[in-house]
C-alpha cells in the first residue's frame, strides 16, 4: 500500500505511531461503554495502514474500517485472526466471494449489494457476516428511506446476513451547533427501531464529541487519530502524529526588486536571502499554498514565497542568520509547531487533505507504536 522508500530523498517524513494509538487511546477514553474503531482507508489518511493498523491492535483497537476491497486484502494478513476488518464501500458486482476467501466484512450500501450477499450466504449455505448502512443526510453511502421501506418490510431480505451492525454517517459533526447532527440521529433512531435488534454504529471523529447520544455501540474515528482537529473552532486535543523536513536543494542573495519562481508571483521588496527546498506539489504541498504558506527553522517561522512548483518551495530565509542554512539543511513543513489544520486553513482545503496528499518520495521513518 505504501512506496517503496526512496534512496536520496529530498525530505524527511516522520510518523508518530504513539500518538496515533495515544490519540485513539483518548477518543476512546471519552466512551462510556462503546467499542472504538480505527478507520484506516487511504493508507491510515496517508500514513501507511500497514504500519499504523499492527499499532493500533496492539494498543486494543479490533474493528478496522478501509474504503475498497484491495486495500482490506493488503491490510488483513498484517492483523491478527480476531480483528475485524470492514470494507465501507461493500462488494461490487462480482466481488462477493473475495470477501469470504480473505474473511473481511461488507458494509451493504444498497438492495442490489444486500441481495447479492444474502445469495452468497445461501450458496455457501451459512451466515456470512456484514454491516447495513442507512442513509439518514449524506446522500452518499446506504439505503435511501425506500430501500430501507423494501428490507423493514421484508424480514427475508435479511435471510442468511450475520448483521453485525447497523451504521450510518454524520454529514456535519465537527459543526456542534448544527441542527443537521440531531435531525440524523433521530433518523437513525428510527431506522433501528424497524430494523432486526442489533448493534449499532454512527458516530465518526467529531461524532464523538456529540456526547454519548451519538456514541451507540461501535464509533469510527479516523481523522482524529491522525491529529486533525475535531470540532470546528475549538482548542485540538489530539496529539500531531508527523513531522515533515523538507532538504535545502540551493540558496542565494537576491536584491531588491527581484521576482521570484513561476509568474513572478512575488518580488523582493529588499535585499534578501532565498532558499530552494526540494517539496513541491508532486509531494503533496499545495500549489494554493505560494505566497500564503510557512515553513520552520529551529524556533523562526519563514514564509513560503512565489509559487509552489512541482518539485520545489522558495522560502524567504533573510531573518535567518548567513549562515544558518545551507544545501542539505533540514526546515520544517509540517510537525508539531506547523499543525496539518493550520498548513490546510492556509490552502483553503481541510487537514483530511493535507495528509491523503502525502507524496511517496518522502524517506518514511516510524517512531513508536
Amino acid at each position: 500500500m505504501s512506496a517503496r522508500q526512496p534512496l536520496h530523498p529530498g525530505a524527511l517524513l516522520t510518523i508518530y505511531l504513539g500518538a496515533i494509538c495515544d490519540n485513539w487511546r483518548a477518543l476512546k477514553a471519552r466512551l462510556a461503554g462503546a467499542e472504538c474503531a480505527a478507520v484506516v482507508k487511504a493508507d491510515a489518511y496517508g500514513l501507511g495502514a500497514l504500519k499504523v493498523a499492527p499499532a493500533l491492535y496492539q494498543a486494543g483497537c479490533r474493528h478496522f474500517f478501509v474504503a475498497h476491497l484491495d486495500e482490506a486484502i493488503a491490510l488483513r494478513p498484517v492483523l491478527h485472526p480476531d480483528a475485524t476488518v470492514y470494507v465501507l464501500h461493500g462488494p461490487l458486482p462480482g466481488a462477493e466471494p473475495e470477501f469470504v476467501v480473505h474473511e473481511l466484512v461488507p458494509v451493504l450500501n444498497s438492495l442490489r449489494q444486500l441481495d447479492a450477499w444474502r445469495d452468497l450466504a445461501c450458496k455457501v449455505d451459512r451466515p456470512l457476516p456484514a454491516i447495513l448502512q442507512i442513509d439518514t443526510g449524506m446522500a452518499r453511502l446506504g439505503l435511501c428511506p425506500q430501500e430501507l421501506d423494501v428490507v423493514a418490510g421484508d424480514p427475508e431480505r435479511l435471510r442468511g446476513v450475520d448483521l453485525r451492525f447497523v451504521m450510518s454517517h454524520l454529514a456535519s459533526a465537527e459543526d456542534q451547533a448544527n441542527p443537521a447532527n440531531r435531525a440524523q440521529l433521530e433518523r437513525f433512531r428510527a431506522a433501528l427501531a424497524r430494523l432486526p435488534t442489533t448493534r449499532a454504529s454512527f458516530a465518526n471523529s467529531s461524532g464523538i464529541f456529540l456526547g454519548a447520544d451519538y456514541h451507540f455501540d461501535l464509533v469510527r474515528p479516523g481523522a482524529a487519530l491522525y491529529g486533525v482537529a475535531p470540532v470546528a473552532g475549538a482548542p485540538n486535543p489530539m496529539r500531531p502524529v508527523i513531522r515533515l523536513q523538507g532538504r535545502v536543494v540551493q540558496t542565494r542573495t537576491i536584491e531588491a526588486g527581484t521576482p521570484v519562481g513561476y509568474s513572478h508571483t512575488w518580488t523582493a521588496t529588499r535585499r534578501s536571502r532565498i532558499a530552494t527546498v526540494a517539496v513541491g506539489y508532486a509531494d503533496g504541498y499545495l500549489r494554493s499554498l505560494g505566497n500564503r504558506g510557512y515553513v520552520q527553522f529551529d524556533v523562526t517561522r519563514l514564509p513560503v514565497v512565489g509559487n509552489v512548483s512541482m518539485d520545489t518551495i522558495l522560502v524567504d530565509v533573510t531573518e535567518l542568520g548567513e549562515n544558518s542554512i545551507r544545501e542539505g539543511s533540514l526546515i520544517d513543513i509540517a510537525g508539531p509547531d506547523l499543525a496539518v489544520d493550520d498548513i490546510a486553513g492556509r490552502a483553503g482545503t481541510i487537514g483530511y487533505e493535507i495528509l491523503t496528499s502525502l507524496g511517496n518520495r518522502y524517506a518514511r521513518s516510524y517512531v513508536g507504536g
